[in-house]
């Protein structure tokens, strides 16, 4: 009889167990965020925190600004952590976004080659510094792949009323900012980069910093929060208190102690 139990007990534990270690099992949601953000390491660095924090795991899927907002329009991401605003308001204006909060700052920079072939090297002017290249057809990389970076870049080009598409010095590799910048060491060439990519950025050979400072090169990184409505297979509360984490004290905190070889790559900029 004692068996019999014992068997019973063990029979109806070994049913249960499945059941209890899916309860156990931590939610899940799905970021779609730019590339600079998971390149330059932030996000290794403070979604360990978040989840500590709450039990919430995220899947992040990087991708180019165009593309994150392109997947989220589409249903396949719960949240949106990008730095385009042209074309998070295009998002919002499409009926995707109802909550859009910036989270941090840093700057974009121009970058390139020691023997400055355009003669940019410590301008300030960023619209100058292409003027310049387009002159001098020193080459140049673009990642070409509807990313904030090369929004900002198309924008920048057209300020200067300049078109450099088809030049042979001009490459379109349609890629992250890591290739770009990979590619940009490779070939000696210049190319705009984010600043917290640039820093944690390992293989830069011959590239250095040659113009940074102007106002047109600050870069903002905003969260956005999907309109259940319109997307009601998403995972609303959970994505919800990861942009409240974000923008909070402990999710701000987080950010600005991301620090690499003693600077920091991102400014916590939320507002109360």
């Amino acid at each position: 009889m004692k068996h019999l139990v014992a068997a019973l007990l063990l029979a109806a534990g070994l049913a249960a167990a499945p059941v209890a270690a899916t309860s156990a099992r931590a939610e899940t949601i799905v970021l779609a965020s730019t590339t600079s953000v998971d390149n330059s390491g932030l996000l290794k660095h403070i979604l360990p925190v978040f989840t500590k924090a709450t039990g919430i795991e995220v899947k992040v899927l990087a991708q180019g600004t165009g593309q994150a907002l392109a997947t989220a329009a589409r249903g396949d991401a719960d949240i949106v952590l990008v730095h385009d605003p042209e074309a998070e308001a295009k998002f919002i204006a499409a009926g995707h976004g109802i909550l859009r909060r910036e989270i941090a700052w840093n700057d974009f920079l121009i970058v390139g080659p020691k023997a400055d072939p355009a003669h940019i090297a410590g301008g300030k002017d960023a619209v100058a510094a292409l003027k310049a290249i387009y002159a001098a057809k020193a080459a140049f990389v673009s990642r070409g792949d509807a990313s904030g970076t090369d929004a900002l870049e198309k924008r920048l080009w057209k300020a200067a009323g300049l078109n450099p598409a088809g030049q042979d010095w001009y490459k379109d590799i349609g890629g992250g900012m890591g290739a770009a910048l990979n590619a940009a060491a490779g070939m000696e060439a210049v190319t705009l980069t984010d600043r917290g990519t640039w820093i944690s950025f390992r293989n830069k050979r011959d590239l250095v910093e040659q113009v940074s400072g102007d106002p047109k090169l600050i870069n903002r990184y905003d969260v956005i929060q999907l309109d259940p409505v319109r997307h009601p297979n998403i995972k609303r509360a959970a994505a919800a208190k990861f942009a409240e984490w974000l923008v909070g004290k402990e999710g701000q905190a987080a950010i600005g102690a991301y620090r690499l070889d003693g600077e920091t790559l991102f400014h916590p900029d939320a507002k109360p």
